[in-house]
């Protein structure tokens, strides 16, 4: 099993910045991808960023060039850090690993941190 449990969400101004952390525990030196996705409210889960175990990176559109994650394989640690945020980020931001068990991709979710982006 992997457990996740983010810090470092609140409440910020539009054009503010955040930096999320999420540290795993468990078995995680088989994970594969770990990163962030987000649900606003009345919304679907989406995806943010993720980045797998060789360092490439995965952003959505709307985040591109304004967020950044990186990964501490060391301290088994996903940081995403957020520049020039926008009434529309406001969401609670889930941190997501993956791994392969026999085959079979496994997800882990953590609880959620609400980021909240004040125009």
């Amino acid at each position: 099993q992997v457990q996740l449990v983010e810090s470092g969400g609140g409440l910020v101004q539009a054009g503010g910045s955040l930096r999320l952390s999420c540290k795993a525990s468990g078995i995680t030196f088989s994970i594969n991808a770990i990163g962030w996705y987000r649900q606003a409210p009345g919304k679907q889960r989406e995806l943010v960023a993720t980045i797998r175990s060789g360092l490439t990176t995965n952003y959505a559109d709307s985040v591109k060039g304004r967020f950044t994650i990186s990964r501490d394989n060391a301290k088994n640690t996903v940081s995403l850090q957020m520049n020039g945020l926008k009434p529309e980020d406001t969401a609670v931001y889930y941190c997501y690993a993956d791994r392969l068990r026999l085959g079979v991709r496994l997800d882990y979710w953590g609880q959620g941190t609400q980021v909240t982006v004040s125009s």
